[in-house]
């Protein structure tokens, strides 16, 4: 049996050649262009220029917590307001002008402080480097990390004046939820999502209009749908949903893809999200799933069901063993 060390986590080469052609087999079967609708990557897609793109992404990935029918609407009213050119609208943006958008703004841990601060951050790294892009890899190149980037790319972001914008506006209340700085312990789940869209691609779903980020360095925008499905499919034996975690799922992807480890997100993500698979597993779910033959659970759920049934067959994948699958 070939196991996973603990100083380097990921799939074995074997459990690698089991899972990756199950897994290129269901992202060929899932239909991204139908699950669009249901993800907050729909903002983004409604823009053509690249500045528009990452400006309306970066505010729809950080107000993306929560239940997309609550947060959804508060997105769509803001881009809305913000006029055809979400870009041009924060470049030209001054504490007066956060304040008409934002005024009485409110989405559980924000108000309208917070928000102002991330869209006067956007406009003032448009103004003087030209695209979010160049931020970023700012940060990618003095830091070397991808955590420190990140923890680099918020904190240039939250430089903005301040104590004029809290006499305008009142005090920030959530603001390190919406852009945390230091980033912390966390996944950073939102980020690493803008992240995907900004580099992965272009496809269906992700855009790829940062070209000087590789998908190789990606990590896995890591919730709790992916780290349930990481779980059943042998990618992690970690139960929280920390930036280690993340790491650890996102070394497993690599030894499937070393290219673009991240690919198979969106498609695992949403088959959580639509209910295909839930918390609490479904027999009949179970045993219609795709990815049965490489799931660590689904044949022990269906088993037992059929235990319960005289004369049902055996489930589809049940002959694959948990040794084939490590």
């Amino acid at each position: 049996m070939t196991r996973r060390s603990k100083s380097n986590p990921g799939l074995s080469p074997r459990a690698a050649e089991h899972l990756r052609p199950r897994l290129d087999a269901f992202l060929a079967s899932t239909d991204a262009r139908a699950r669009i609708g249901f993800d907050p990557v729909e903002f983004p897609h409604r823009y053509k220029d690249a500045r528009d793109i990452e400006v309306s992404a970066l505010l729809a990935c950080a107000l993306a917590y929560g239940r997309a029918d609550l947060f959804r609407p508060k997105v769509d009213s803001l881009l809305q307001r913000m006029g055809p050119s979400p870009a041009a609208f924060v470049r030209a943006l001054d504490i007066p002008g956060a304040k008409a958008l934002l005024d009485g703004f409110v989405y559980r841990f924000n108000v309208g402080t917070d928000v102002a601060v991330l869209l006067l951050g956007m406009g003032r790294a448009l103004r003087e480097h030209g695209d979010l892009e160049s931020l970023f890899v700012q940060g990618l190149a003095a830091e070397g990390s991808l955590h420190g980037a990140l923890g680099a790319f918020t904190t240039a972001l939250r430089r903005v004046p301040l104590e004029p914008l809290r006499a305008a506006m009142g005090p920030e209340r959530g603001l390190h939820h919406l852009l945390p700085s230091p980033l912390g312990p966390g996944a950073a789940k939102r980020l690493n999502l803008f992240l995907r869209w900004m580099v992965r691609g272009p496809d269906a779903v992700d855009f790829g209009i940062w070209k000087r980020v590789t998908p190789s360095v990606l990590m896995i925008p890591l919730d709790t749908h992916i780290g349930r499905i990481a779980g059943h499919l042998g990618l992690t034996r970690r139960k929280d949903l920390t930036w280690r975690t993340a790491e650890e799922v996102t070394a497993s992807l690599r030894a499937l893809d070393a290219e673009d480890p991240v690919r198979y997100d969106f498609a695992l993500c949403h088959y959580g999200m639509s209910g295909a698979c839930p918390a609490q597993p479904v027999p009949e779910n179970c045993e219609r799933c795709p990815l049965l033959g490489a799931c660590l659970v689904g044949p022990r759920v269906v088993a037992a069901a059929t235990r319960r049934v005289p004369g049902a067959s055996r489930p589809r994948g049940s002959s694959v063993s948990r040794r084939e699958r490590r």
